[in-house]
């Protein structure tokens, strides 16, 4: 699961996410990578927002379940469990993150869609929306974002030539 991915779709139970991701609906350049500790992987985002690259790192800590791991987001004092739902590896991923905010017991639920490359084929997508119905959210909501060139790890520039989805 560790190398390049990057967000293709995502949605969200939480009105502010969705608000916050409808206003720069753009690709964002993932980069997992092994941390030092072998129970820890880090993911470093890349988007481009304000006219610049921007980055932010999060540290994840692996559980005793394949494909489930934990971080903490001390902006919201909540807690978020990750697991790996579908994925072949070398295409695509599809991630549903759990998370509880502190002390208000707020729940949030989000899906995200990954691919190694900037996009996806239709039956993929479709395979995610179906995903998306399992958990209760309308797939309408869903945000697909958009390959307008922006930024990869480490804060190099890319190009656009592609739609998300591949059409």
């Amino acid at each position: 699961f560790i190398g390049r991915w990057y967000e293709i779709a995502v949605i969200s139970t939480c009105p502010h996410f969705m608000l916050r991701k409808k206003g720069n609906p753009v690709i964002v350049a993932l980069e997992l990578k092994n941390a030092t500790s072998e129970s820890n992987f880090t993911m470093t985002a890349s988007t481009f927002r304000n006219g610049s690259c921007e980055e932010s790192t999060t540290n994840y800590s692996l559980t005793g379940t394949p494909g489930r791991f934990f971080h903490h987001v001390a902006r919201f004092n909540a807690d978020v469990d990750s697991f790996v739902v579908h994925t072949n590896y070398n295409k695509y991923a599809m991630i549903l993150q759990l998370s509880t905010e502190k002390p208000s017991g707020n729940k949030t639920t989000i899906v995200k869609l990954y691919s190694r490359t900037v996009t996806v084929t239709p039956l993929v997508l479709d395979q995610f929306k179906t995903l998306v119905r399992q958990h209760g959210i309308k797939e309408d909501a869903i945000i697909i974002n958009q390959h307008k060139g922006g930024c990869a790890p480490g804060g190099q520039m890319t190009e656009a030539n592609t739609s998300p989805t591949g059409i």
